[in-house]
């Protein structure tokens, strides 16, 4: 897997070698003049730290290849004869190279991370989503309707039978929905890296992202619903 595409437009950082001065990109591991592993900037991302363009469908092979080699590279113990602030650098690196790792390997955590870093990740969910999605709103004062009902069955002593038959009727629309949401986030992730690929306008990128984002916020919800279900069921 090749790295970001020239159609990425972002500015390429730079930062300065702790070791000689000299300037290198941000996502460079290793100082390219004298070759001393560079101290970690907060300038970058996970995806430029794997030398990977920011898309959302990432090959799992690829990233644990990239990931493996890094390792290496990064391993304290090539670092032991090394001056304090290597050990400290390769320490760093290593520590940053599994939490981007754990992110990126998971294709919900990637979203999530990729909006994080566009700056579109919201800081409520609960509130952006009922004023993104009305309809969805509705649909959860119905379903929480259905369980106080359920509740007020069990309560006058209805045949656990009858509670199992009507906590899956509850359930089923809501599985239905994640369904749904499921086919609509692997469209949306088509989408967004297309738009990587060709490299769209940053406002038309957003379009997706901001879908992205109330796609993140429903399932929340859904979640949330299908949880509550699990917990009446183990009652």
């Amino acid at each position: 897997m090749s790295g970001p595409p020239a159609s990425d437009t972002r500015a390429v950082s730079i930062q300065a070698c702790k070791h000689c001065g000299t300037g290198a990109p941000v996502d460079a591991h290793f100082c390219p003049q004298c070759e001393k592993i560079m101290t970690l900037s907060r300038h970058g991302d996970y995806f430029t730290f794997f030398g990977l363009a920011r898309k959302l469908r990432l090959e799992p092979s690829e990233l644990e290849r990239r990931f493996r080699g890094l390792s290496r590279q990064f391993h304290p113990d090539y670092f032991y004869n090394a001056t304090p602030a290597e050990r400290l650098a390769s320490l760093e690196r290593a520590s940053y190279l599994n939490d981007a790792y754990r992110t990126l390997r998971q294709p919900l955590d990637r979203v999530e991370y990729l909006l994080k870093i566009e700056g579109l990740l919201p800081k409520d969910r609960r509130e952006q989503v009922l004023v993104t999605q009305p309809e969805l709103l509705e649909e959860v004062f119905a379903f929480n309707e259905q369980l106080d009902a359920i509740r007020e069955a069990r309560a006058a002593g209805t045949p656990a039978d009858e509670l199992r038959r009507q906590l899956e009727a509850a359930r089923r629309p809501i599985e239905a929905r994640r369904d749904q949401s499921a086919q609509r986030l692997d469209s949306l992730m088509d989408e967004w890296d297309r738009a990587v690929d060709a490299g769209t306008p940053p406002a038309e990128r957003r379009r997706t992202l901001e879908a992205l984002r109330a796609l993140l916020l429903e399932r929340t919800y859904i979640n949330n619903l299908l949880a509550a279900v699990e917990r009446e069921q183990a009652l």
